[in-house]
Parts: structure tokens; sequence; C-alpha cells
């Protein structure tokens, strides 16, 4: 329960008003339930070769990772961000997490080829009956379709630890036994003014990068730090200075985006800061043609 109560402090800080009921709705929702898996399950790797790989009865946590048919596959896949956090969970806690990713596609062939491409070899199941949410009744938001499990399958946490830094801590505290506190008092907090949140890139040919600029201002009385800054895809790429920025002074980040075919695109930014309205969500889009 302590976990969960973590989990809604997390939440619901940076959560308006009307959103924080329904986080605090789902939450509650998932708290020690069990999470149900098909009878059946086949694990692939790269979407091609069957391997042989089963739910564990053994591993102290699974963290389950659920990513629906909606949207931008791969903005929610982000799995160079899963092998770099599945890697650092292993040197932490060697063979006591085991990783359990469900993908529902819309396009069993585009998976396949973002598995090849991103060269992730951990094996997956391509769940194109949808049984895991089917059985479970998985929420919409993909802030809400990564789970870690104790032993016994029961929630223990919820959230993405790969879209979101203070989950990911969250997580690593759980699995290695340490205390975590959710305060979001326990570092110096300052105010940020966001020149703009969205901005348009036009209609431009496909083949050629695009760049746009977002503005902070530190309107605060301490330095305004970024912790980390994740874009939707890897379409999308962002330059910042690392260094605090004092009382006063301004932090550009640069935002390109290079498309991969034409398209019309809407893209999220998420910076996360010292600022008291942290997260901020940046917005680009546009028609490459």
């Amino acid at each position: 329960m302590k976990y969960i109560i973590a989990i809604l402090l997390l939440f619901l800080v940076s959560c308006k008003d009307n959103k924080r009921e329904h986080a605090l709705n789902v939450l509650q929702n998932w708290n020690s339930k069990e999470l149900i898996f098909p009878s059946e399950l086949y694990f692939t790797i790269n979407g091609k070769d069957s391997v042989d790989y089963s739910v564990s009865s053994q591993s102290q946590y699974k963290v389950v990772v659920y990513v629906d048919s909606v949207g931008c596959t791969s903005c929610k896949l982000r799995l160079p961000a899963w092998k770099s956090f599945m890697s650092q969970v292993d040197s932490l806690a060697s063979n006591s997490v085991q990783f359990l990713f469900f993908f529902f596609p819309k396009n069993k062939t585009e998976i396949s080829n973002i598995l090849v491409t991103d060269r992730f070899k951990y094996p997956v199941c391509i769940d194109e009956q949808d049984s895991l949410n089917i059985l479970n009744h998985i929420p919409t938001e993909m802030m809400f379709q990564t789970f870690l499990l104790n032993k016994k399958n029961k929630v223990v946490a919820i959230g993405n630890p790969v879209h979101n830094p203070k989950i990911r801590e969250l997580y690593l505290a759980i699995i290695t036994g340490k205390s975590h506190s959710a305060k979001v008092d326990d570092k110096l907090l300052t105010t940020a003014v966001l020149s703009t949140s969205q901005l348009n890139m036009g209609i431009f040919d496909w083949k050629q990068e695009q760049l746009v600029e977002f503005s902070f201002t530190n309107s605060g009385d301490n330095p305004f730090v970024v912790e980390e800054i994740y874009t939707s895809c890897g379409c999308t790429t962002v330059e910042y200075s690392k260094e605090p920025i004092q009382p006063g002074g301004n932090l550009k980040v640069k935002v390109k985006y290079k498309a991969e075919r034409p398209e019309h695109f809407n893209k999220t930014i998420t910076v996360y800061c010292n600022a008291e309205d942290s997260p901020f969500h940046l917005k680009i889009s546009g028609t490459a043609k």
C-alpha cells in the first residue's frame, strides 16, 4: 500500500484537478490487484523466432509492459530506453526481476521491423488476440500500462519507468529494497515560464530536417534545473544546456524533427525539471510531404 501512495503523490502532484480524481481511482483500483496471465503464451525474438520463455514463479519481481495498438507504436515502445533500464536493473538486482513485454499490434510487421531496427533481443509476446488486456482490463492511458508485480503477481507499483524518471526511481527503490520518498520538497523548487507550449512546423519536404526552439525563463528564486527530457519517438531529438539556469536566466530547448516518411504529425516532448509546474509538455506539429 505504501508504494501505491507514493505513486499517487508522484502522479497527482502534477495533475490538473480534472485528471486528479481519475488517476486516483485507477491507482486505488489496481492496489495489490493480481495480474492474470493467459494460459497459452508464445514469446518470440524479433517477432519471428519462437523461444522457450514463460512467466516465472521464482522471480522476486516482474515488470509487465503492455503496449496497445493506439497511436504511434515506436513512440510507445521506446525499446532503447527499455534496454538501458533493464541493464540497470540487472546490475542492481541480478536475476531477481523478470521483464514481460506484451504487444497488441495494429500491424505485426511494423512491430517486427521496430524490434529488428532497435536490436531488441529480449523475448516479447506479440499478443494478436489482446488476451492480456481482455483478462485484466488494463487502463487505456499509456502511463498506467506498465506494472511492477511481486512474486505472487500482485501489483506493487504502476507507471512507466522509461517515460517518467520519478517512476523509474520508485521501481529501483522497491526492487533494491531501499526506502523511497515521494516528497516534492526534497529539492529546491523554482518557477519557470515557458515561451509557448506548441509550435507548428508547417508544410515541408519530408526529407528535410526541421528545427524549432522553445524557451524557459527562470522566474523563481532558485536555479532552474532540467532533470530529464523525453521525446515521444526517435524522429524527434532535443538539445539543451545541462547547466543550472540562474534566476532571471533563459534556457533554450532546440527540437529537431526528421520525418521517416510523408505524414502529418503531432509529437510531444516532456520536460521534467525542478519547477513547481513540472512536467512541461511541449508539442510540435506539421505536415511532411
